[in-house]
């Protein structure tokens, strides 16, 4: 019973530490390198979990069938923020027309894949691993980016600003890290009893691997506590919780976190009842923060070595419900946003509203195109490699 009880109170501690299991790899990495130089990149991947509604995202307002398909949900012409004759923003993104009139704001319209998955998970799972629509994965993305690129771990890993890792950063050997906030981690790992226990060891492999990990922990959150505070944001950022994520990522990355890419979440975008008001509030707490991103990173000299990406598992059908949203549907717009971007504006073809499958967006664009470009093009990684199939990268970046 006292060894059940020693596992139990490990595990538990593990999880309250960072949501999830840190890996020593990440780190130890910490330890063995410097800071890395200025030329190296930063990719911030942020997810609107829920599926985002594109069609009120980015709308094709000249366009009578969205209006007809739309007779309460359609956005009024004179509210939507013009970008081109056919196409605009939803007016909760206000900040982001400053974003795509300066150049640093690339949008492109009907991503997504064969053979679309409607179910939430489902699709969460085959956006974060980049699988095939009938093929399951363990391993995401980005994880098997630091299994390829990050043999040492050093400036090649990976955070999440939450308490728990997405499927998106686990690789097979390596993972990435999950930390909502690093004063909690170091405050954690203080604890008298914290540290008692990291102190043990054992014989039996899965003990001895979390005495490791915990002593480790204990060992490195200082480092991480104390770098993140090197640098603060003389910025205020608004007061949402989605905003604070975005400023200790902008901390992070200024005070010289060895760290190449980093993921945060915003969820409620499941809109299939009353959604204008839902998906405008949601919006707006999106593009507001990352505005102040984007300008903290700008006064900080850090964005042009930075690309945020944001995506959704799905958009939303065509036609609106009877409950005053829309259902689960498939195709969507994705956001690129950097000072580096090679084709900044409107990338490609407003969505077809007259060539639907079954009242869905008609993809044009496979997702793992971008993710390919992102990784080979930004990276510097072996695209093919991580992704299992040749993708051809788009001239993004």
């Amino acid at each position: 019973m006292k060894n059940l009880s020693r596992r139990g109170f490990i595990k538990r501690s593990l999880m309250a530490t960072s949501g999830s299991m840190l890996v020593p790899q990440f780190l130890k990495a910490f330890e063995r390198h410097g800071l890395p130089e200025s030329s190296d990149k930063i990719l911030i991947v942020l997810q609107l979990s829920g599926g985002n509604d594109g069609l009120n995202t980015v709308i094709p307002y000249r366009n009578d069938l969205y209006y007809q398909a739309r007779p309460t949900l359609g956005i009024a012409k004179e509210k939507i923020i013009t970008l081109t004759p056919e196409l605009g923003f939803n007016p909760a993104l206000a900040t982001f027309k400053e974003l795509y009139d300066q150049g640093n704001l690339t949008v492109i319209n009907n991503v997504g894949y064969p053979n679309p998955d409607r179910s939430h998970f489902r699709s969460m799972d085959i956006w974060q691993t980049a699988s095939q629509s009938n093929e399951y994965l363990s391993t995401g993305w980005i994880g098997r980016y630091l299994d390829s690129n990050c043999q040492d771990c050093g400036a090649h890993s990976a955070v999440e600003i939450d308490d728990s890792l997405s499927l998106a950063m686990r690789g097979e050997s390596i993972k990435g890290m999950a930390i909502k906030d690093p004063a909690k981690l170091y405050q954690t790992t203080q604890s008298p009893l914290f540290k008692k226990v990291s102190e043990g060891h054992a014989d039996e492999p899965t003990l001895d691997y979390l005495y490791k990990t915990m002593a480790e922990t204990v060992s490195n959150a200082k480092y991480i506590y104390d770098k993140s505070h090197i640098t603060r944001s003389t910025l205020v950022y608004p007061n949402t919780e989605f905003a604070k994520r975005l400023k200790t990522i902008s901390e992070l990355i200024q005070s010289g976190i060895q760290t190449r890419v980093y993921y945060a979440s915003l969820s409620g975008f499941d809109t299939h009842v009353r959604q204008a008001g839902q998906q405008e509030h949601l919006l707006t707490l999106y593009s507001e923060a990352v505005g102040t991103l984007v300008k903290d990173l700008k006064m900080s000299g850090q964005f042009d070595r930075t690309v945020i990406m944001t995506f959704s598992e799905f958009g939303r059908r065509v036609e609106e419900n009877a409950s005053g949203g829309t259902d689960h549907g498939t195709a969507n717009n994705l956001f690129l946003l950097g000072g580096k971007l090679k084709t900044p504006g409107i990338y490609n073809e407003t969505p077809d509203l007259t060539k639907l499958d079954q009242g869905d967006l008609i993809y044009g664009i496979d997702f793992r195109e971008v993710y390919a470009t992102l990784l080979r093009n930004w990276l510097g990684a072996d695209d093919q490699v991580i992704l299992s199939k040749g993708f051809q990268p788009l001239p993004l970046i």
